[in-house]
């Protein structure tokens, strides 16, 4: 069994610097995962926080409802609990104190059946940052396409 991506946070890698990154359990209901196994869910806008009891939580992921659902259908904007170790969470608490540092999702794929969150440890870009990357993907496509063309 391997890994299969449901769904990429493609605005995560140009709007922020990644640092580090992490990989965590969410708790769903049954019709969640069945929204999540025919790829109806956003990531767009959501981000981690740490609560007061040391529990990490995915905030303003949208999970659409499940068509075939009945009555016990799921809220799709509930806050889901992200499973991770004490130790790992106190040590990402410690990190995010630090000015401008946020947890946010980059991927939600199955991994031998389970729903995993690979979470990212990052810091905000500024404009210039962004026009820097977009400058260096374009120059590195056409050195790409040069070397191409000899060949």
């Amino acid at each position: 069994m391997g890994t299969k991506t449901i769904v990429r946070n493609r605005k995560a890698r140009h709007q922020y610097e990644i640092l580090e990154k992490f990989e965590a359990g969410i708790a769903l209901v049954g019709t969640e995962v069945k929204s999540l196994r025919i790829g109806a869910v956003k990531l767009g806008e959501a981000f981690c926080q740490i609560n007061d009891d040391l529990q990490l939580d995915l905030c303003q992921m949208t999970i659409s409802l499940y068509d075939f659902g009945n009555i016990h259908n799921h809220t799709p904007d509930r806050r889901r609990k992200l499973l991770m170790h004490r130790k790992e969470i106190i040590k990402l608490y410690s990190k995010m104190r630090e000015k401008g540092l946020t947890l946010i999702p980059l991927s939600l794929y199955f991994k031998n059946s389970n729903v995993k969150v690979e979470l990212a440890l990052c810091r905000g870009k500024k404009l210039h940052d962004k026009r820097n990357t977009i400058k260096d993907r374009d120059t590195k496509r056409d050195t790409d396409r040069a070397l191409k063309g000899i060949m």
